[in-house]
């Protein structure tokens, strides 16, 4: 009669953290609900976000073009590379030219990029609201009558939407003119070749699913540091906490999107 008791004793613990856990996730959820709501409301502020908005996407979308065309262009000569590897003596070499291109427009581009400002631009944003946050700051705000989601969060939202698929399309280019030179320099295909393939399997689809992806990216992590910096608590390392907890949310939400839009519109 007993073992039944010990056995079930053993587990509560246990049961009683997955309950706890799925609480707060769902509590989550909920706060993430409202903030997103407030958000929306703050739109109704042009006055505010309109004068700031012009800043904010040279922040997040010029000064973030030198990352994107950095890794888009290695990423370009990998792929020319690892395409003739994988291709000779099975297919023709012009085939370079459609595994580049495909493969840059719909998943690398986006995902690459997307994974390297979460980085870049997410971890930025957290910190800066979260010192904000716990230097009150943004109770500042709130005094002097400024609506923080309009004055803060709602023009970096709109930015990162606006930006990310301007630099998502810089950094396909980028890539494909990288993999075009590696093919000429390296694999001995020709420029005709190269387009041959390039052209073989193209569809316009193929562009905006890149482009609305990337798009997607964009609002995601500029939301996730945005809610993650304004709910910063602790000082200093809070905002560090805050800092790692944008990266890690903001990737592993680009590779949910990645799957849930390759499932919905391919």
């Amino acid at each position: 009669m007993l073992r039944p008791f010990c056995f079930w004793s053993s587990f509560a613990p246990v049961i009683q953290s997955i309950g706890r856990r799925s609480i707060s996730v769902i509590q989550s959820v909920g706060r993430v609900g409202y903030f997103v709501a407030d958000m929306a409301r703050g739109t109704r502020d042009i006055g505010i976000w309109a004068r700031l908005l012009a800043g904010q996407m040279r922040r997040i979308g010029v000064d973030s073009l030198p990352v994107a065309l950095f890794i888009a262009a290695f990423t370009g000569v990998v792929l020319a590379l690892q395409a003739s590897y994988t291709f000779t003596g099975a297919v023709p070499l012009y085939f370079v030219g459609t595994l580049v291109g495909k493969t840059m427009m719909l998943e690398l581009g986006p995902v690459l990029t997307g994974l390297a400002l979460a980085g870049r631009v997410g971890a930025s944003m957290a910190a800066e609201l979260g010192t904000m946050k716990v230097t009150e700051q943004v109770d500042a705000l709130e005094t002097l009558a400024y609506d923080p989601q309009s004055y803060l969060v709602v023009p970096r939202v709109l930015a990162g939407t606006l930006m990310f698929p301007v630099i998502v399309a810089f950094a396909i280019a980028t890539g494909i003119i990288t993999g075009w030179l590696t093919s000429l320099a390296l694999l001995n295909l020709s420029t005709p070749d190269f387009i041959k393939g390039l052209k073989l399997f193209y569809q316009l689809k193929d562009i905006w699913f890149g482009l609305l992806k990337s798009a997607s990216f964009g609002f995601t992590i500029t939301l996730v540091g945005c809610v993650v910096g304004l709910s910063t608590r602790g000082g200093a390392e809070g905002v560090g906490r805050s800092t790692t907890r944008t990266v890690v949310y903001s990737a592993i939400l680009i590779l949910v999107l990645d799957a849930f839009w390759a499932v919905v519109l391919l």
